[in-house]
Formats: structure tokens, C-alpha cells, sequence
């Protein structure tokens, strides 16, 4: 370990992570996984929790990669962060990228059909059942304005 240079940024499921940190906590930096998935993905792979992910070989990193990609086969229902996928109807873990994109579309979804929630995101406005009256006043003033 003395001997070997260590990795500032290794790159596992499109993401880069900081090299000086150890395991566990540098895979919570890949948007999907909180501290609870990443221990379990680390007690698949057999990796010490505490290594520094730096110096991890490039087999360890790639069992890493592998056992991401997998990983929602040896989860609860209850712990996947999208269960009854609407249009599927399947229970699914996103990880990266999909969850933004996922997250576009819901929205998307729910301007097109109209929804309450829809149109409170469409005028941007607060959706979930917040006040409004003395909170949420950015943007654009309407009324009187102050005297200078």
C-alpha cells in the first residue's frame, strides 16, 4: 500500500469518485446509493469497508462495478427507491443518470395530464400542500412595489 500511488478520481458507473476516501463512503457520491446500499454492496463483493477506494485494484473496483449492476436482486422490495414503476409496473433501484431523467419524465407526465401537481410545477409554484400565503415569494414581484 506504501508503495502504491493512489487514484484521486476513480470512475465507477459513469461517475467519478474521490479517491481519498474509503468505500462505503465514497460510493454514496454515485446518486442512488445511500449508506445502507453501499454496505451491502461491499458485503457482496467482500471488499473491506474501510480500504481506501484509491488504492483498490483495478479487479476490486470492476467486482465493485459488477456488483452495482446487479445489486437490486438482493434487496427487500421496501428498500428500492422505485417500486411499482407506473408504466412497468416493476420494482426497480435507479442509480445515476436514470434517476434524473426518471424524476423529468414523472413531471412531465403529470403537466401533460393535467394534474393539480402538474400545473403547481408548471407556474412554479410550492406542490406539496406548503403555504404560500407569507412563504414561496421569489421571482417576479406583482403589486405595489417600494418607494425609492
Amino acid at each position: 500500500m506504501a508503495d502504491e500511488e493512489i487514484r484521486h478520481l476513480v470512475r465507477i458507473m459513469n461517475t467519478d469518485l474521490q479517491g481519498n476516501q474509503p468505500v462505503m463512503y465514497a460510493l454514496t457520491g454515485i446518486r442512488g446509493i445511500g449508506l445502507r446500499t453501499a454496505r451491502l454492496i461491499i458485503d457482496n463483493t467482500g471488499i473491506d469497508p474501510k480500504s481506501v477506494i484509491g488504492y483498490l485494484s483495478d479487479e476490486d473496483i470492476a467486482k465493485l462495478d459488477g456488483a452495482i449492476g446487479n445489486f437490486e436482486s438482493n434487496l427487500p422490495t421496501w428498500m428500492l427507491n422505485r417500486q411499482m414503476d407506473p408504466v412497468t409496473g416493476d420494482h426497480k433501484h435507479l442509480l445515476g443518470q436514470d434517476i434524473i431523467m426518471t424524476f423529468r419524465e414523472d413531471i412531465n407526465n403529470l403537466k401533460k395530464v393535467r394534474a393539480y401537481r402538474g400545473l403547481r410545477h408548471e407556474r412554479g409554484l410550492k406542490c406539496r400542500g406548503q403555504r404560500t400565503k407569507s412563504t414561496g415569494r421569489r421571482g417576479s414581484t406583482i403589486g405595489v412595489s417600494k418607494k425609492r
